[in-house]
């Protein structure tokens, strides 16, 4: 579990890197380096999303910004 997180991280890091660098040159990294193919574009957008909601359970579940104060 805690190696699909880190990996489910890394996408997410990735995945906002490369959406900042496109806001910042008006060009979509991410469909490029997706070689233009749409449904690899597809398919790399929802990896995203399931990144994006394994940590939000992750998050609920283990809670671990609990200690912090």
């Amino acid at each position: 579990m805690k190696l699909t997180t880190h990996f489910l991280c890394g996408v997410l890091i990735a995945f906002g890197l490369l959406s900042a660098a496109g806001a910042l040159a008006g060009v979509d990294l991410l469909f490029l380096l997706a070689f233009r193919n749409a449904y690899v574009y597809r398919a790399m957008l929802s990896l995203a999303g399931v990144a994006a909601l394994w940590l939000l359970f992750w998050l609920i579940a283990f809670r671990p910004t609990k200690f912090l104060s």
